[in-house]
């Protein structure tokens, strides 16, 4: 009976960690088409005639907006109006604090930025080093500070097993070079360094 109820749990097991992350995705999925969805979708249910709208009608809509509007920064003209337009944003103290921050994550990720290329080891005290990603190694921006940044770069330390994670300021000598992909760094870093891989590449240091 108990081999039974054992083998039971270990087929409910392998079904729940497969399906799970299946599950998951799909609804990441949705919530996005939803959110887009309804950016423009109910602005548009109130203007078109009930039987005439087709759901989709928004997510569709929101799409060709952001090309356009991405088709059109590509203008000299355009690129310096909307740079006044975010000046002046960037002048209103909550504003600021929101959008300035989100510019910048947007602007790290889609303009391929090089220093996210840098996986590392970093030694924080003698015998215990964290897996990151260097983040930024010129702080020339920054006019007080108590040490020499010019030997110093930004290591961005994921967390395990949550959103979210620790920036620390590292000395470069305390970094080690780690020949793996960033998506690999991030993967092995967010779920502990549990793998399901039988076979994979070496980590090179």
């Amino acid at each position: 009976m108990n081999l039974i109820l054992q083998k039971m749990r270990q087929i409910f097991l392998k079904g729940l960690l497969t399906l799970l992350p299946i599950a998951v995705s799909i609804y990441i999925i949705y919530a996005g088409f939803s959110i887009l969805e309804n950016l423009l979708g109910s602005l548009l249910r109130s203007l078109l005639p009930e039987h005439v709208y087709i759901p989709g009608f928004g997510f569709v809509l929101t799409l060709i907006l952001i090309f356009l509007f991405g088709f059109m920064l590509n203008n000299l003209i355009s690129v310096s109006f909307w740079g006044q337009i975010e000046r002046r944003l960037t002048e209103v103290p909550l504003i600021k604090a929101v959008y300035s921050p989100l510019r910048d994550l947007m602007n790290l990720f889609t303009k391929g930025h090089k220093d996210l290329q840098r996986v590392v080891l970093a030694e924080i005290t003698p015998g215990f080093r964290v897996f990151g990603l260097v983040t930024r190694e010129n702080f020339d921006d920054i006019s007080q500070w108590p040490d020499n940044l010019e030997q110093k770069v930004a290591v961005y330390i994921p967390l395990s097993y949550a959103l979210g994670g620790l920036t620390l300021v590292v000395d470069k000598s305390k970094l080690t070079q780690v020949d793996i992909p960033v998506e690999k760094a991030l993967s092995l870093a967010v779920t502990g360094w549990i793998t399901t891989e039988k076979e994979g590449k070496k980590i090179h240091v």
